[in-house]
């Protein structure tokens, strides 16, 4: 339970259906809160389980506070703070539903004798009957979460509850006023969840994460334009905070950690139609017999394009879109959609094609 209204009302729904339900929100974060910009309700979760807290209070469930702090750091924050370091834009949402809403979380719920993880996302688990477990779409199409739960593994999704699936969001809020549960009309949080001004440069310079490492910004040719902070500062599709005067707009194309390199390019140099991605998770079968044809979604907030996706060896695939797509961004992830089912999907890999200046600038 986050403390947020989602939760809140799964735990409710719970209640009322028979289960026996107790809350649990993750203390992810240490008490300190050594990064100061960061405010309490985000970081630490004091205020989060204090209303986590009251509503079990109010629903008559116990409630546990869960330390993680050591799991949060090792599977998100430090592979988080890592990729960046490595030109790679990460999705830590996705790493905290793997490794800790479905994963440590799940050995607690063990230890308690729970058969299920609930959580508020907005998507559907259907049990096949042959017994194998598909993850659906959320029926709100504006709250659909089934992108970041793309990964979680049969044994995961078999143990995983998602009673908010077949509602809107609306219908959330105005369900929880019925029963006058204090987190109904709470406002959203768009931003990641240890990161609360959304402003991860500072966050990893303030945690000690990341340093400034100044180098060439270049274009597609190798000509210098000028000088960047550090790779670990750029995401692919940038076009703010260059720094650069040019006569046409220009956008962060590729980043080159290995030669510290940010390279730039025009609107149409941002368009790609072919990409691999690796880790590949498949969800309605252990893999495609060959390829297949599906909606592609490569951020949570892109709409998903026709594409062809060919699996490969080492649980790798490549995706070529019918039409090409702006800002394939190395370490989001790329999900699978049939209709509404997800097929599964893997993680963006760098396009090492692409043209690239001269090797001869040195990474800090």
């Amino acid at each position: 339970m986050s403390g947020g209204v989602d939760s809140s009302l799964a735990a409710a729904l719970l209640a009322e259906q028979g289960y026996e339900v107790i809350g649990v929100t993750l203390q992810l974060w240490a008490a300190d809160c050594s990064t100061p910009s960061q405010d309490l309700f985000k970081c630490c979760g004091a205020r989060a389980a204090a209303k986590a807290r009251a509503v079990c209070e109010h629903l008559g469930i116990p409630f546990r506070l869960v330390d993680e702090t050591e799991a949060f750091q090792q599977h998100v924050v430090q592979p988080f703070a890592a990729e960046y370091r490595a030109g790679r834009t990460p999705n830590p949402c996705i790493r905290c539903n793997e490794h800790l809403k479905f994963g440590a979380l799940l050995r607690r719920a063990d230890q308690l004798g729970a058969a299920y993880v609930a959580t508020g996302h907005y998507a559907r688990v259907e049990r096949r009957p042959d017994g194998r477990f598909l993850l659906r779409r959320g029926c709100d199409p504006a709250k659909d979460q089934s992108y970041a739960l793309f990964s979680l593994r049969q044994e995961q999704l078999g143990r995983a509850l998602f009673p908010l699936g077949n509602q809107t969001k609306a219908q959330t809020r105005e369900a929880a006023r019925r029963r006058q549960l204090g987190t109904a009309d709470q406002a959203e949080s768009m931003e990641i969840c240890f990161v609360p001004d959304n402003d991860y440069r500072r966050f990893l310079l303030e945690a000690g994460l990341a340093a400034e490492c100044p180098g060439q910004v270049v274009d597609l040719h190798g000509r210098v334009l000028g000088q960047h902070r550090g790779v670990a500062f750029y995401t692919i599709g940038q076009r703010r905070g260059l720094r650069i005067a040019a006569g046409q707009p220009l956008y962060v194309v590729d980043l080159d950690p290995l030669r510290n390199r940010v390279v730039v390019g025009d609107l149409q140099a941002l368009s790609r139609d072919r990409f691999t991605v690796a880790g590949c998770n498949w969800i309605p079968f252990d893999g495609p017999g060959g390829s297949f044809e599906a909606t592609v979604k490569i951020r949570y907030n892109h709409a998903g394009a026709p594409a062809t996706v060919t699996p490969l060896a080492d649980a790798r695939a490549e995706v070529v879109f019918h039409t090409p797509q702006r800002a394939v961004t190395p370490g989001q992830a790329a999900v699978f959609y049939q209709d509404d089912l997800v097929l599964g999907g893997g993680w963006i890999e760098r396009d090492t094609r692409a043209p690239a200046p001269p090797p001869d600038a040195a990474a800090c």
